[in-house]
């Protein structure tokens, strides 16, 4: 169930979109050292330690907004709330266009973000509007840094612990503040080895989902070392979108002549086996596992032999996209009230499509 939950946002904005085209890699940064300008290790040392001065500025205002673009179309889901870095908790509200979730405008989403967990409300899907789902951010392909439709704040600051080539853009204006802008590659997998504990969880599931580590980024930091906004090009093909696998699949279309076998927890049906007696195993889509295939029926033929693994089905060609994802911090100091919901009002029913 959760990771149907979890890809929900991003899967609908996958959806809106006909082609995979942004890859979001980009080769290691030069470090430049400008005249009068800090040094490499100095830029460095500023990322890798800017999410400790969040948790030591306490609490702050959050913008969140994940967009992606193809064929000349740019979908964006925004949010706003707040965030208490000394307890990794947050509140948003999500505000969906028009067609992420389907045809119909979808009520904003209400997200607590808590540490090794996300908590949903309003989803849709079936879920009374009055309950939360829980999802276990540890247990999904990309540990929620896109599929929840925001960023952790935290989470975000936590990548750059994973910084390598590191550039200083120079110093800009940014909401009436003085920041310095930075631009580098981070690395999820060193970051995941090096995080806080609370994100440790999440980040780690990160580097074992995403196929490709390095993440190239924009991040802004005032001259109290704060950060005060972060822009993370993803990368993400379909596999790695949390709720576009392991869904329940029926096994490949049958052949000639004979029947294909059923696959038991596959994603996409894989292709039939031939009408010689061979059956198939269901091909997986997205992640899903595939299930042993039944006996063919030969036409002619005696009984056949157990099915072989087929290739997958052209439904489960997986599909690359670049997801840019940027979080704003304002108002540091700001109270980020947070309550997470009793048991009793968390959903433990079957999560329908994020479409109906």
């Amino acid at each position: 169930m959760a990771a149907a939950v979890a890809g929900a946002l991003l899967a609908g904005l996958m959806a809106t979109t006909t082609t995979a085209t942004l890859t979001g890699c980009s080769s290691e940064t030069v470090a430049d050292e400008r005249p009068g300008g800090e040094s490499h290790a100095a830029a460095l040392a500023a990322l890798h330690r800017a999410a400790d001065v969040l948790v030591r500025s306490g609490s702050s205002r959050v913008r969140t907004t994940m967009e992606t673009a193809t064929g000349g179309t740019r979908v964006s889901i925004r949010g706003s709330g707040a965030y208490d870095f000394v307890r990794r908790m947050g509140r948003l509200r999500l505000v969906l266009p028009r067609d992420a979730m389907g045809a119909v405008e979808h009520e904003p989403i209400t997200e607590l973000l808590a540490s090794g967990a996300l908590f949903m409300r309003n989803r849709g899907a079936g879920i009374p509007p009055d309950k939360w789902v829980r999802v276990d951010t540890t247990g999904i392909p990309d540990g929620n840094l896109v599929t929840g439709g925001a960023t952790d704040p935290l989470a975000a600051a936590e990548l750059l612990r994973g910084a390598r080539g590191v550039s200083l853009v120079g110093e800009e204006g940014l909401d009436g503040t003085v920041v310095r802008h930075y631009r580098g590659t981070t690395d999820i997998g060193r970051a995941a080895r090096i995080a806080s504990p609370g994100v440790r969880g999440p980040l780690a599931a990160a580097a074992r989902g995403f196929a490709e580590h390095a993440v190239p980024f924009d991040a802004y930091l005032d001259r109290q070392g704060r950060l005060r906004e972060v822009r993370h090009q993803f990368t993400v093909t379909s596999g790695e979108v949390g709720g576009q696998d392991g869904q329940d699949g029926q096994g490949g279309q049958s052949g000639q002549d004979g029947r294909s076998g059923q696959g038991s927890q596959g994603g996409q049906s894989g292709q039939s086996g031939q009408g010689d007696g061979t059956g198939t195993r269901g091909g997986t889509a997205s992640g899903g596992r595939s299930g042993a295939g039944q006996s063919g029926q030969g036409g002619d033929a005696a009984q056949g032999a157990p099915g072989n693994r087929s290739t997958p089905g052209p439904q489960s060609v997986r599909r690359t996209l670049g997801v840019a994802s940027t979080i704003e911090l304002y108002d540091f100091g700001a109270p980020a009230a947070v309550t997470l919901p009793k048991s009793s009002d968390i959903y433990t029913g079957r999560v329908g499509s994020p479409q109906t």
